[in-house]
């Protein structure tokens, strides 16, 4: 079965289920995916238990929810699609990088497997989205990035963006307005004691800025 003949939902679910397990080691189950999702638990529970019956998903009730090598399979591609998508809008279309998630979310489903390849080819074979997510190869083959979380680094270090989060487009607007940006260099700073805040400063800029939990969360670097 093509990736293609598969519903929107069931592509979306996929998807969200590789989204939610590429940067973390928790475990993914119906309710971490509803709340990704923005769907009832029962909706969710639904779905699974059709995926699962397709052979895409692995599930044991009320635990955890885990892509068989077919499910996989569909859902990286899905991950390919949409990030050549995003890396299309913003380096050929002068998309800014918040405006590229909604907008790859609804092109995803239109598109055909030779149009992917073929934005691919015409951008040069990128090897990771405006977000620095890492696109995956046509076989399926992922590399992600040697980074850890922005919350993770100790003050006094100096490290480089690697990767930010999408999910928040006005806090991307932040980001950008601050220097926040893809392979921007940060010196961390000690801030106040107990604050739970991560002062950084972006190299070239002469003002420190302070981020907090949520913001600080959305960001990952590199040493």
């Amino acid at each position: 079965m093509s990736t293609s003949d598969l519903s929107s939902s069931a592509q979306d679910y996929l998807k969200a289920i590789w989204n939610l397990q590429e940067w973390s080691d928790s475990p993914v189950t119906a309710s971490v995916i509803s709340e990704r999702v923005g769907l009832k638990l029962s909706s969710v529970s639904d779905a699974v238990r059709r995926l699962t019956e397709q052979g895409l998903l692995e599930h044991a009730p009320y635990g955890r929810v885990e892509l068989t090598a077919a499910g996989r399979a569909h859902a990286v591609a899905m991950v390919r699609r949409h990030r050549l998508i995003e890396t299309f809008l913003v380096q050929t279309l002068a998309y800014s990088w918040h405006e590229v998630h909604d907008e790859a979310e609804r092109l995803e489903h239109a598109v055909s497997d030779l149009m992917v390849d073929r934005i691919d080819e015409l951008l040069g074979h990128p090897t990771r989205d405006p977000h620095g997510d890492p696109i995956p190869s046509p076989d399926g083959t992922t590399h992600r990035p040697e980074a850890i979380p922005l919350v993770a680094v100790v003050p006094g270090a100096s490290v480089r963006v690697a990767r930010i989060s999408d999910s928040d487009p006005e806090l991307l607007k932040y980001f950008a307005a601050e220097g926040v940006v893809m392979d921007a260099e940060l010196d961390i700073i000690p801030g106040d004691p107990y604050s739970g805040a991560i002062v950084v400063r972006v190299a070239g800029r002469p003002n420190s800025i302070t981020l907090g939990a949520a913001a600080a969360s959305a960001v990952w670097v590199s040493r």
